[in-house]
């Protein structure tokens, strides 16, 4: 049999998903999965590979790398947008002097992105793949609000006119046509969308940094409009400005709009110095909205940064209630401190071990990657056991995936002894004695460390614990449950045999103190003298050595053992 026909069926199923997860030629293999978030995930039943076919010619795929950079680079012109659309508003001359060819040089990058949108390829929403077909991608650009509004926010109507008329027109309906270009927030919020659900970056910074951002735009809209009342009220001077700045409009713009958001962000944190405050109808009126409007803002922010706060020390607040509810169970029961401490020793290594362990989330894993994850992490030590040396690679690949790891603090009794037997443990770390129990008085036994085992006398003998275990510093192991062991062994008869001759081989080389407490141990081995294989002596080809050996009638003591496993 050669090693490739020899390998278990299951290990392809514990190959990498990468390369499953597959973007188009445009952009090549997922890089990081952590940004899986941003692929377009095909149907069911879709087969997706390196087979799958490219686009077409000059159709772009959504989520090509490229593409994701222009849309970060548009977003910083965004944020330049928001800033100067309601500043060219209420500071007229900015509209027509300094920022004049910046915003041009902005709107020629958003029509450039008209232009490009032309050519990417979108997500059907029925069928779940990607239509290029750039007649249908025009179609439904054209006929969506968003192609109206994308060229509605990018064409420079004030310029358009001048260069039509001849004339500068210093109106306000150029700067209220101007405040189409707040469209583009959208990029912004499905940036901050994007950056959310992308693990490589930290959700808290990044839910952070979007609020701060929703609060600077507030305060910056607010002050704006407010500067662009009193420019338009008939007496100036009974403006908010106006009766503490003299002439403040031909006063410089950052003087004008210094001001300007002094007052909104004192108006905002409800501060109310008193210094800048409505004078007219028409302020109060503003200034009443403003602070409704503040008054949701303010909920809306410490809802969410209580969210953030209070998730960040929820499993805090749930062990320390844990704890207290032990506390007054023990307080009820009267319960020895003994065992209290082993109650409050082993939840708070629950905790600690949380993050370790994660069983909801490998709960929700496809059964090979968990299987994966179990054979990288364990399967050395379940080799390196003695009870499962020389057995087949399909045993130990599907008794990997059935144990579960457990984690014990120092002074806490895994097994005890008397007790009914349903699992047995291996040792991954740290260290155990063996006790026994004797007139009321425990005695040591012996002290096991990785990768020894316990509990599997009991188990597969179907009696109760000869011994109790009790770990002497923190230990983890792997639990094996009695069913999961039956039912792996019985189609496997040959492993069944290996185990049987490797826990007779155990059993021989017990210290007498141990087959002191197991009397009919030594019945049955003082019932024959067996030859049995030894873990070093298992042929590697069963084809040839092993059914000899088995072809050979085997001893009373095999052929209990083997019965009582099974």
């Amino acid at each position: 049999m050669s090693a490739s026909e020899g390998r278990s069926p299951l290990t392809a199923e514990m190959r990498s998903p990468t390369p499953l997860l597959f973007r188009r030629h445009s952009s090549g293999e997922i890089r990081n999965l952590a940004s899986i978030s941003s692929s377009l995930l095909p149907a069911f039943g879709t087969v997706v590979g390196d087979n799958t076919p490219t686009l077409k010619r000059f159709v772009i795929a959504p989520y090509d790398r490229r593409y994701r950079w222009w849309q970060t680079f548009l977003v910083t012109l965004v944020v330049y947008s928001a800033w100067s659309s309601p500043l060219e508003l209420a500071f007229r001359k900015m509209s027509t002097s300094a920022l004049l060819p910046i915003d041009l040089v902005v709107d020629a990058f958003f029509t450039i992105d008209i232009i490009l949108t032309f050519f990417i390829a979108y997500l059907d929403k029925d069928t779940y793949l990607l239509v290029d077909d750039q007649n249908k991608i025009a179609m439904r650009y054209i006929t969506h609000l968003w192609f109206p509004m994308d060229v509605a926010s990018t064409l420079p109507f004030q310029t358009l006119y001048r260069i039509f008329t001849g004339k500068t027109h210093r109106g306000d309906v150029f700067g209220f046509l101007n405040l189409l270009r707040l469209w583009r927030l959208r990029r912004v919020s499905e940036f901050f969308s994007r950056l959310e659900k992308d693990t490589r970056f930290s959700y808290f910074y990044t839910r952070t940094c979007k609020l701060i951002c929703v609060t600077l735009f507030a305060v910056h809209v607010a002050g704006c409009f407010y500067f662009w009342l009193a420019t338009h009220y008939r007496v100036v001077d009974n403006t908010w400005i106006g009766a503490q700045v003299e002439d403040f409009e031909n006063r410089s713009v950052w003087l004008g709009y210094t001001y300007s958001i002094y007052w909104s962000i004192v108006t905002l944190s409800t501060t109310g110095y008193g210094d800048l405050h409505a004078q007219n109808t028409g302020e109060k009126i503003f200034s009443i909205f403003y602070m409704l409007f503040n008054i949701g803002l303010t909920a809306y922010l410490i809802g969410n940064m209580t969210n953030l706060i209070v998730h960040s020390s929820i499993r805090t607040l749930a062990m320390r209630d844990s704890i207290h509810e032990i506390l007054r169970y023990a307080s009820k029961n009267r319960l020895p401190e003994s065992l209290k401490e082993q109650m409050l020793a082993h939840i708070t290594l629950k905790f600690k071990t949380a993050e370790l362990q994660q069983e909801e989330v490998l709960g929700d894993l496809p059964k090979a990657i968990r299987s994966g994850i179990a054979q990288h992490l364990f399967r050395t030590t379940v080799e390196s056991s003695y009870l499962f040396k020389g057995v087949s690679e399909d045993f130990i690949v599907q008794l990997v995936p059935e144990m579960r790891a457990e984690y014990y603090p120092p002074k806490v009794d895994i097994v005890i002894q008397n007790e009914i037997s349903t699992d047995f443990y291996i040792i991954v770390s740290g260290a155990v004695d063996v006790l026994t129990n004797q007139n009321g008085m425990e005695q040591f036994v012996s002290k096991l460390g990785s990768p020894e085992m316990f509990g599997e006398i009991g188990v597969i003998f179907n009696i109760p614990q000869p011994f109790t275990v009790r770990t002497k510093r923190l230990s983890q192991v792997i639990r094996v449950s009695h069913n999961n062991f039956k039912q792996l062994v019985g189609p496997l008869g040959e492993d069944g045999k290996i185990i049987v001759s490797n826990l007779i081989q155990r059993l021989k080389g017990l210290k007498k103190e141990e087959l002191e407490e197991l009397p009919f141990v030594t019945d049955l081995l003082g019932e024959t003298n067996v030859e049995a294989l030894t873990p070093m002596e298992v042929p590697q080809n069963r084809e040839g050595p092993v059914q000899e050996a088995n072809s050979k009638p085997r001893s009373h003591l095999h052929n209990t053992m083997y019965s009582l496993i099974l």
